[in-house]
């Protein structure tokens, strides 16, 4: 397998921003929105920093995060998830198993006191179906056993509007439109809140592994299936891609179009979805989260942010017909034709039959 080079890991908070000299101080979820980096500690604090990136001479990007405020939430758990609702000017902060409402900006908690009590875990749905432009739909994982709740969230209060059943304990969700994608204790499964019908995807040992459940696109998630394999499946409880292979141990994964990204407890992986090979290996130890937001990927320790910024296409495809890649320079050239300008695909794309075999 021949490497190419996708991304380049770029140093974004560093660990003294965040903990000072608190040894025992931890970095357990980040959220990111706009130019807005969020950071949850284990001893109850929420970070806000302005996330600039510049370009430096040579084309490479550095990122530098501008500290602007913390907040102690008030408990003594930490801050386990959070989530922008940018359209109410909300950040939904889960810790201590209650979902709080807070101010993007100041981080003040909603006058009102609005909040979700009795989550384990939530998603938001980023194709809601209540046709509120004021509120955002939330699924949580209820502490009530065996069960999903359905909230909208509006400025300054909270709705619960459905409450559904599920065959086992849920341990991750995701959500679209009425469809839920779910982490059982031994299975995934696709379930429409609406109509309570489910549907098995695969089996699942959580006792193993932990579960990824993640909504990649609409109607679309991945999954962490068995035997290390990165699994798509759609609402219809069907494939329309085929598998990515991933280490037994993934603990997050992150879609930036056309790559899947994987990380386990050394590395960061980078898989093709237009044919599925491993493309780039990262070294990347004691990582524990992943996510994409907004096209823009974010990996941590229990120490500090990274980015992992994307070379511009167009430049992976000429290094690929450069090192007389071609078929996989034209394999990206057809994949990604809508995430490149015209002129520049044309550009690669008449390169390609020249060089010779």
């Amino acid at each position: 397998m021949m490497s190419t080079k996708a991304f380049t890991l770029v140093p974004a908070v560093e660990r003294e921003q965040l903990m000072g000299d608190r040894e025992r101080v931890s970095l357990e979820c980040v959220e990111c929105c706009g130019r807005n980096l969020y950071v949850g500690t284990s001893d109850c604090f929420v970070y806000r920093f302005l996330l600039e990136e510049k370009t430096v001479p040579g084309g490479s990007a550095t990122f530098t995060a501008t500290k602007q405020l913390h907040r102690h939430l008030g408990f003594k758990k930490p801050v386990n998830e959070l989530r922008a609702a940018s359209a109410l000017h909300r950040l939904l902060v889960l810790c201590d198993g209650s979902i709080t409402l807070v101010h993007m900006l100041s981080l003040e908690p909603v006058p009102s006191g609005a909040r979700i009590k009795g989550a384990t875990a939530f998603a938001l749905n980023e194709n809601p179906v209540s046709g509120d432009p004021f509120c955002v739909e939330v699924c949580i994982i209820s502490v009530k056993r065996r069960t999903i709740q359905v909230f909208l969230v509006y400025e300054d209060r909270v709705q619960i509007v459905r409450e559904v059943s599920t065959p086992e304990q849920p341990l991750a969700v995701a959500v679209d439109g009425y469809f839920l994608c779910l982490a059982l204790t031994t299975q995934y499964i696709i379930l429409n809140y609406s109509t309570g019908i489910a549907q098995d995807l695969f089996p699942f040992c959580s006792e193993e592994k932990r579960p990824i459940v993640k909504r990649i696109g609409r109607q679309e998630f991945l999954l962490a299936g068995p035997g290390g394999l990165g699994m798509f499946a759609t609402v219809a409880g069907i494939s329309q891609r085929a598998p990515v292979r991933w280490s037994e141990n993934v603990v997050g994964a992150a879609v930036c179009f056309p790559y899947v990204i994987a990380l386990d407890s050394e590395f960061i992986t980078v898989h093709s979805m237009l044919d599925q090979q491993q493309k780039q290996t990262l070294p990347f130890k004691e990582g524990h989260i992943l996510q994409d937001f907004e096209g823009r990927v974010i990996v941590a320790t229990s120490k500090g942010v990274y980015v992992l910024v994307p070379l511009p296409l167009e430049k992976q495809i000429q290094d690929l017909l450069a090192s007389r890649r071609v078929e996989e320079a034209l394999i990206l050239a057809k994949g990604a034709r809508r995430n490149i300008p015209k002129e520049k695909f044309q550009v690669c794309n008449q390169r390609a039959p020249r060089l010779p075999a």
